[in-house]
């Protein structure tokens, strides 16, 4: 939004380093206004001579399209995108072979995300040694953190690779006043959950992966308690089986009979067995989907529960939600306070 240039520039050195004449940057449909902008910027790029026929006199040609898709998740995988550009629909494929031998028409195709590209540029104008002087030992480099949820000032913040949630949290005005963190995601809501001890987890590959969850995205999602980690889950899990392509069995009737377990729970009407139907559910799950949606649909339901057992058993229990939404008092497990 505030540097589409940033991102062309990127999308001209990495085609003229691998030498492909031609590059797409695919959007989800929805975003209209993000579309338009980068549209823009593709045909500012044109008129002043970066991208087309022998840009700069260097003999190298590049056309850039900028192509809208019709909103679904799943385009996020890569063979999924790779169909829906093809104008099929979006499903992953089976793999081998890989997109970097049969990609788009079955040519040799370099899939990659927005911010790596938009990376690009300023890692070739200050140099390796400068990129390598931020992050950590193993996580090199600088990135993006989405931070969102009950957050004073919510937002993207670049930040080098190692920074902690709680460092983050001092940059954005902490949680909303009055109130503390009681769970959020590290790499968005198909990473495993963490909760307030987890603050000083150094925000990098190897330090989230430690604490047992991973950092995907980036996109921290944070929950004060005031929360129904139940209610959270639920609608997570409604979301992933909204957006499951339906391929393959186990992510499209998986996530199915999640959302009718959580709904039960939710509405107090579940039993303590459906704790344990849910896990085995979601061990026929994970591992055995054609792409990762299946196993993120997993993540925020095993890491809630063990996390969280108490609260989905005080819904069984209490016959529905122990959260009051009027009032400001909510569930907390024996011998704490809210």
């Amino acid at each position: 939004m505030a540097n589409p240039h940033a991102l062309i520039e990127g999308v001209a050195i990495s085609s003229y380093a691998i030498r492909s004449s031609f590059a797409v940057i695919y959007v989800r449909g929805e975003i209209v206004h993000v579309i338009r902008r980068l549209q823009q910027a593709v045909l500012d790029a044109y008129a002043a001579g970066h991208l087309g026929k022998d840009i700069a006199g260097s003999g190298f040609d590049l056309d850039v399209v900028v192509h809208a898709g019709s909103g679904a998740y799943i385009c996020g995988e890569e063979t999924a995108l790779l169909d829906s550009l093809e104008g099929y629909r979006g499903q992953p494929r089976l793999r081998p072979p890989f997109p970097a031998t049969h990609g788009l028409y079955a040519s040799p195709t370099v899939v990659n995300n927005v911010e790596s590209i938009a990376s690009v540029p300023a890692i070739v104008l200050g140099g390796a040694q400068w990129f390598s002087s931020m992050g950590t030992e193993k996580s090199k480099g600088f990135t993006l953190y989405s931070l969102s949820g009950h957050v004073k000032n919510p937002g993207q913040y670049e930040a080098p690779l190692g920074i902690t949630l709680r460092q983050l949290l001092d940059l954005s005005g902490g949680m909303r006043e009055g109130r503390t963190l009681k769970f959020w995601t590290p790499g968005g809501s198909s990473t495993p959950l963490l909760t307030e001890a987890h603050l000083d987890v150094p925000l990098d590959y190897e330090g989230v992966a430690a604490a047992g969850s991973m950092l995907g995205t980036k996109a921290l999602q944070c929950f004060d308690d005031t929360t129904c980690v139940v209610r959270a889950v639920l609608r997570w899990t409604e979301f992933y089986a909204h957006e499951s392509c339906g391929k393959c069995t186990p992510c499209r009737e998986g996530t199915y009979w999640m959302v009718q377990i959580l709904q039960r729970l939710e509405a107090g009407t579940g039993t303590e067995d459906d704790l344990a139907t849910l896990l085995d559910t979601c061990d026929n799950i994970f591992g055995r989907s054609f792409c990762a949606l299946g196993d993120g649909a997993t993540s925020p339901i095993v890491s809630g529960l063990e996390l969280f057992r108490e609260e989905f058993l005080a819904h069984v229990t209490g016959a529905g939600c122990p959260f009051d939404p009027v009032a400001s008092t909510v569930f907390a497990p024996a011998g704490t306070s809210a």
